[in-house]
């Protein structure tokens, strides 16, 4: 039998390559995506065609609204999404804990499943200065899923794979390209319309599309007109 992964997808461009390495590698994928109260539910009906396309054992959206606190422009319709360009510092776009309470949830369905794997799709290369994707925070929530699990106590070590986490955002595509992700399923814009059409100028659509140049490849991103 296949060993189970769970594997974090937000319907993004990232996560749709962590998906795709993970089948890859033989994993029978366990899909997990969040509806925390972005400004848009057109990402979690990109991560529903993610699955489709690419198949997983199991694809599951849980809620747990970020919205109630806010502090960020992709949970606080009152702070703009910032569209002049890439910035020093961490953006206003920085949803407070997301990563880690995504991670926790996944944890937990491991350690139901029986699985030892969790994929997550952070970059620390190509992206908007998160704290959460870091190379140092995924092996700081390693070491605490090891001490605070059963399976971990009881020496089933689990492990947070971040297969992104030291690509530029042309290698990532590249790399999902290889592995037959259609990118033209995906939704990565902070501001996308209701039909899944990007914005062009947040952060995240920058990146996107600096990416797909560099990789000498066509965007096939929707755009609003």
């Amino acid at each position: 039998m296949k060993e189970k992964a769970i594997v974090l997808l937000s319907g993004g461009l990232d996560s749709a390559t962590c998906l795709a390495i993970a089948r890859s590698q033989g994993f029978d994928c366990y899909c997990l995506s969040f509806d925390y109260g972005q400004r848009h539910s057109a990402e979690l009906q990109a991560a529903e065609r993610v699955v489709k396309a690419l198949g997983a054992a199991e694809h599951r959206v849980i809620n747990f609204g970020l919205a109630q606190f806010g502090g960020s422009a992709l949970t606080d319709t009152s702070i703009a999404v910032p569209v002049d360009g890439l910035q020093s510092g961490i953006p206003v776009t920085y949803v407070p804990a997301r990563n880690t309470i995504m991670l926790s949830l996944a944890l937990a369905w491991a350690e139901v499943l029986g699985s030892r794997d969790i994929f997550v799709g952070v970059n620390a290369v190509d992206y908007s200065g998160y704290p959460d994707c870091r190379p140092e925070y995924i092996a700081a929530f390693e070491k605490m899923a090891n001490l605070a699990t059963r399976a971990g106590v009881e020496g089933q070590k689990l492990h947070i794979h971040a297969p992104l986490i030291d690509l530029s955002k042309a290698e990532i595509v590249r790399r999902g390209t290889a592995l037959g992700v259609d990118y033209g399923l995906t939704v990565s814009c902070y501001q996308a319309d209701e039909l899944g059409r990007a914005c062009g100028v947040c952060d995240s659509c920058r990146l996107r599309a600096e990416g797909f140049a560099a990789a000498g490849l066509p965007d096939p991103t929707p755009y609003r007109t």
